[in-house]
């Protein structure tokens, strides 16, 4: 049993800096995508880019609260298309130039886990609970990554950036797992790295709210929001 998770039904992950390495997965294609954008509009547009996103590519980091850390990829690419129209002498110029460099990065080569998920996830339903995923990414490279890692037979729901319900913080996308698995918010557990995370789990009503400092947000961000903060996921079965 793991005592952080007392009185608790359901435990509900967010994805990318919780479950996987944010910054291995998004740093790498923020960096590949400039290059990829400096090339089809022949402009050195991708510092334009980097800064509008959020990612630095001095460290390879992506910041707080910036569209890369929180927003779903039909809007991260909206952001770059706005820049790239800046750049180009007219509208059909910029979206041939977003068009030819766009790409999603492969959600199981770039994917590193933080944990030894399998058990991670097989010692949380031992003790009678239920799993799911809430993540602001898309739903298939988010099923393509459960899979990989062998946990999709374990998650009972997934909500995703591009289910149409509302994503992070709006408390949507968690009431909704919660509706569908028939638990109420009281009896789950929202764990996630960002203030967006535990602030969806505060207003969903959630019975738990855990915050990891794995992935995009620090103690300044996540202390304020969360019942109990952790390193990483890592640490839960301790906790």
């Amino acid at each position: 049993m793991i005592g952080a998770l007392d009185g608790i039904d359901l435990v509900v992950f967010d994805k990318d800096g919780t479950l996987v390495d944010f910054h291995a997965m998004w740093g790498g294609w923020a960096a590949d995508l400039g290059r990829r954008l400096d090339g089809a509009t022949r402009r050195p547009i991708s510092g334009d880019v980097f800064a509008a996103i959020g990612f630095d590519p001095s460290s390879g980091r992506v910041r707080p609260g910036t569209p890369l850390a929180i927003a779903t990829m039909a809007e991260i690419r909206e952001v770059i298309a706005a820049v790239v129209r800046r750049w180009c002498p007219n509208v059909a110029a910029a979206r041939r130039a977003v068009d030819g460099a766009w790409f999603i990065p492969d959600p199981v080569a770039t994917a590193r886990p933080l944990a030894d998920l399998r058990v991670l996830f097989e010692t949380v339903l031992d003790g009678g609970r239920q799993i799911a995923v809430a993540t602001t990414d898309d739903r298939a490279p988010t099923e393509a990554t459960l899979r990989a890692f062998g946990i999709r037979e374990h998650v009972s729901a997934i909500a995703c950036g591009d289910d149409g319900i509302g994503v992070k913080p709006d408390p949507r996308m968690l009431l909704a797992i919660c509706e569908a698995l028939r638990t109420p918010p009281g009896r789950t557990a929202m764990i996630g790295d960002t203030a967006a995370d535990l602030t969806m789990g505060r207003d969903a009503g959630a019975g738990r709210v855990i915050g990891v400092l794995s992935g995009i947000d620090g103690v300044d961000r996540l202390a304020p929001l969360a019942d109990l903060l952790l390193p990483s996921i890592a640490d839960l079965a301790q906790a």
